[in-house]
């Protein structure tokens, strides 16, 4: 079966990431699945993603610019579910990133939302295409 299996987020503070991260992937339909002191781990879909520390972290902070994982891209649902998901955001930890050009900063045909939260991670919400419009400008759906 293709597709992702897990994701491993190594964290240097695990109850400030769970905090930022728990909110984000249960508004987007994950389950808190399992909890230890080291780390918390959610699913959807048959996946999962996990948030832990672990003592063989080389360095503390995380840069997203630096050779690796840029960002973590989710299904949003509709628009009208990453609009809520960005209004809601600030207040869990999360900041808004091109807000000048929200909700098109990813092109005309691309509905999404970017969020950092204070650890320097970035994720990406994705609205569901509406298939009609899709294919009025030669497209496919991207759900």
């Amino acid at each position: 079966m293709p597709g992702f299996h897990h994701v491993e987020v190594w964290v240097a503070d695990i109850e400030r990431a769970s905090a930022a991260w728990g909110w984000l992937l249960e508004r987007l339909g994950f389950t808190l699945d399992n909890e230890w002191s080291g780390g918390r781990s959610w699913s959807a879909g048959g996946a999962y993603l996990t948030l832990t520390t672990s003592p063989n972290l080389s360095d503390a902070q995380h840069d997203r610019r630096r050779a690796g994982v840029n960002h973590l891209a989710f299904h949003g649902g509709p628009p009208a579910s990453v609009d809520a998901v960005m209004t809601e955001a600030p207040t869990h930890g999360w900041t808004p990133l091109y807000t000048e050009r929200y909700p098109h900063a990813g092109g005309v045909e691309h509905y999404a939302g970017w969020l950092e939260n204070i650890d320097g991670f970035k994720a990406e919400l994705v609205a569901d295409r509406n298939p009609a419009a899709a294919a009025s400008v030669g497209g496919t759906p991207h759900t």
